[in-house]
């Protein structure tokens, strides 16, 4: 069992001598009742790189970065590898892995040092030692001169930072996020995205990142592993992803994509938004009628009515002022077709 909040035991942390940092993990299947969560889910996450999980609600990425934290088990079959070492059977404590919630599950009654010093403490770290390794997570973090501080006297994004630094404190062998951005604003989301990269970039640490954001999950993601109904339907780069989908639900749920027929007779094709160019009549492959107009500041998304059973979804950087009602000529490169 862990160490109770304020307690003065120290727990003893295997560390899986020789071991190196990939994580693999062989048919997992998960069960919530009569609901299968995870279906035959074999992969291996590479040392010193980001993994992103993305799907839609239900899908199973949760659930399966919380097997591979230690906090649920895979049915019977299922196995969990650091490296070479099996941990299925060891719970979150004894994996040596740091993991950052949504929820930061900061400790109230602590201030900040004490929060990011914790693990530290229980693992038996004097605290000379202790306060000199909390001050370099705090500048790693931003958060100088911030130890002192309570928790609720923190900003949504500096407690998130707080949380962060708790689990680098450890030196875990692998860091895993469950959607850490999600109760923040735009904004600060952009901010704390921006220092998340820097951090796993300069640390090299494998990292497990569960987003329902597709931007996070490209911008932050070496490898991005799209789940569809507890499977994983793709895994690659972000681009591979992106402009390589394998299948219709891929296609759909990363970024937008346009269906339509470019000649009479012709089999569907797949495009996206911003691979639709506006051109000259005379160099039209079809035209349409603008029905919406959204300016998005860098970019303008245009919903345009060419006659088929959808709207086509046209995104451009040009500045003219579009307006409901204005005929789109319109074409789109072959080589920007997809195929699948």
């Amino acid at each position: 069992m862990s160490a109770a909040p304020g307690s003065d035991e120290v727990l003893e942390v295997p560390q899986l001598p020789g071991c190196p940092d990939f994580i693999t993990v062989r048919d997992f299947n998960f069960f919530y009742g009569e609901k299968q969560a995870l279906k035959d889910i074999t992969l291996e996450i590479p040392e010193r790189q980001v993994t992103a999980f993305i799907g839609p609600s239900g899908c199973g990425k949760t659930t399966l970065l919380r097997i591979i934290a230690g906090l649920e088990t895979p049915d019977a079959g299922g196995r969990v590898l650091f490296g070479d070492a099996d941990v299925t059977g060891l719970p979150i404590e004894r994996r040596n892995v740091g993991m950052v919630f949504q929820s930061y599950a900061l400790f109230p009654n602590m201030n900040v040092a004490e929060n990011i010093g914790y693990g530290l403490r229980i693992r038996g770290m004097g605290t000379a030692e202790r306060a000199k390794k909390v001050g370099e997570l705090l500048e790693l973090v931003h958060l100088e001169g911030y130890g002192g501080r309570g928790i609720d006297q923190l900003s949504g994004g500096q407690r998130q930072r707080v949380a962060l630094a708790r689990a680098l404190a450890v030196r875990p062998r692998a860091l895993l996020l469950d959607e850490p951005l999600t109760a923040l604003d735009a904004k600060l989301r952009e901010q704390l995205r921006a220092d998340i990269d820097r951090l796993l970039r300069s640390l090299r640490i494998t990292a497990v990142y569960v987003t329902h954001d597709q931007s996070e999950a490209m911008a932050l993601g070496d490898r991005v592993a799209v789940m569809e109904k507890g499977r994983i339907a793709q895994i690659g780069t972000p681009r591979e992803i992106y402009f390589h989908p394998r299948t219709e639900f891929v296609a759909d749920f990363i970024g937008s994509m346009n269906r339509m027929r470019l000649a009479p007779g012709a089999a569907e094709s797949l495009f996206r938004p911003e691979d639709t160019r506006i051109v000259a009549a005379g160099e039209a492959q079809f035209s349409g009628t603008i029905v919406s107009v959204f300016f998005l500041g860098d970019h303008t998304r245009l919903m345009v009515d060419c006659g088929s059973s959808q709207l086509l979804t046209v995104e451009t950087t040009d500045r003219r002022e579009f307006r409901q009602g204005e005929v789109l000529h319109l074409a789109v490169d072959a080589g920007s077709l997809l195929s699948l």
